[in-house]
């Protein structure tokens, strides 16, 4: 989490709050450096920066739901791990859903992050 993930997404979301960028702002209410945003931190469990995309291919339908839960803060230097685990298959007669339980852990392997994203997947004919 460099500060120049900081400063894309502050310019992106338009969160001007200091506790995102001010680092003297964070000090005097004794956080170490910069806090990040949650979705700042949520961003990094973006299944198109991963296989997903390429493991469904044009059977991807849509992107259904998302759900996170911040367990602890982020700074700015932190160095995250983010991951995906297919945790459900729903099939459907035409389509089903595929549940992601997302995760992120900082650099002491303390969990940061932990969610939930669903996908709507279009069935494929079975192959002879």
């Amino acid at each position: 989490m460099t500060t120049a993930v900081f400063a894309a997404f502050q310019t992106a979301s338009g969160d001007t709050h200091p506790v995102h960028y001010d680092v003297e702002y964070c000090r005097a209410r004794g956080m170490p450096n910069l806090l990040a945003h949650g979705f700042q931190t949520l961003i990094h469990t973006a299944p198109g920066s991963g296989l997903f995309p390429y493991m469904v291919e044009e059977s991807l339908v849509g992107f259904l739901e998302q759900s996170s839960r911040f367990m602890k803060p982020v700074f700015a230097d932190y160095t995250i791990y983010p991951a995906l685990e297919v945790t459900e298959l729903t099939p459907g007669r035409t389509t089903g859903v595929v549940a992601l339980r997302s995760t992120v852990f900082n650099q002491r392997r303390e969990l940061v992050l932990e969610g939930l994203q669903k996908f709507l997947i279009r069935r494929r004919p079975v192959r002879p």
